[in-house]
């Protein structure tokens, strides 16, 4: 029988997941900013880049100081970038989905910190060409020990075993630096930096062996498409246009890989079904 009311107190949650959430991403910030100059995200406070000006905490408050300030720093009323508030937005939105998916569960607040891991990641290596050793690092760490809980919870899908996700963190490190060992023989030069070697590994610690794989194919799939679609063409068009040689741009690898394993985290299990069972006729 179909339960007809939610118990009492289980309307709350949603909405704790989305104000954590949206600390989270005020956090988020702070380390996008931060980690890729090599910056502490502790010391100093948060300050205006622009003044200097030290941000109260009242100043602070995630969405809504933005909204409070009319998007104008309190000490030169220099424009607030909207990026702030909407990193915040698009983190409160993703833990609240996560909560209303799965629930008020260990399993929702993993999901919720995978994704933003991910995030970050790709924010970093967009601008910065850089995957921060705070992503990964803490990532890795993160998802080893929330395996263990997971297996005592019995709260292990969509995640890893403890077992695989050890091997899982082995065969994405392994992976990756054998493609790049490849890439680097091919172009003579090097073809992937170390950052995404420990995002592999984090990525593995996650999914274990075979969706690890199946996110370095994503991954690569996402970013060939792209890049021969739209980069290339654009950046040819802007070096005829100035008249200089055409310098094929560097690829952040970790922009594509990044979502390539959220969507091997949510669907990689019934894409690997499909293409053992549909395609390959096993």
């Amino acid at each position: 029988m179909t339960e007809a009311f939610a118990p009492p107190g289980a309307w709350y949650f949603p909405l704790i997941a989305f104000l954590f959430g949206a600390c989270i991403g005020s956090f988020l910030n702070v380390c996008v900013s931060r980690w890729p100059l090599d910056q502490s995200v502790v010391k100093p406070r948060s300050r205006c880049p622009k003044c200097g000006h030290e941000i109260p905490w009242y100043e602070n408050i995630p969405l809504v100081s933005w909204v409070a300030l009319r998007a104008r720093c309190s000490g030169c009323r220099n424009p607030i970038s909207p990026i702030y508030p909407l990193l915040e937005l698009v983190v409160a939105l993703g833990w609240l989905g996560a909560e209303l998916h799965y629930g008020a569960t260990l399993t929702a607040f993993r999901v919720a910190v995978f994704g933003t891991i991910l995030l970050g990641i790709m924010i970093t290596d967009a601008t910065h060409y850089v995957i921060p050793d705070g992503f990964t690092v803490f990532g890795f760490l993160f998802a080893l020990v929330a395996a263990g809980a997971g297996t005592l919870l019995s709260e292990t899908l969509p995640f890893a075993t403890l077992y695989d996700s050890v091997i899982g963190a082995c065969v994405g490190a392994g992976a990756i630096s054998i493609i790049g060992w490849l890439g680097e023989l091919a172009l003579k030069k090097e073809a992937m930096g170390f950052g995404d070697v420990t995002l592999m590994a984090m990525v593995g610690a996650y999914l274990g062996p075979g969706r690890t794989l199946l996110t370095i194919f994503i991954g690569a799939f996402l970013g060939a498409v792209i890049f021969l679609a739209v980069v290339y063409p654009i950046t040819w068009l802007r070096c005829r246009k100035r008249g200089v040689p055409f310098e094929p741009p560097l690829v952040p690898f970790g922009v594509f890989l990044a979502p390539a394993a959220m969507i091997a985290l949510l669907w990689g299990s019934q894409m690997m079904h499909w293409y053992a069972h549909d395609v390959l006729k096993l």
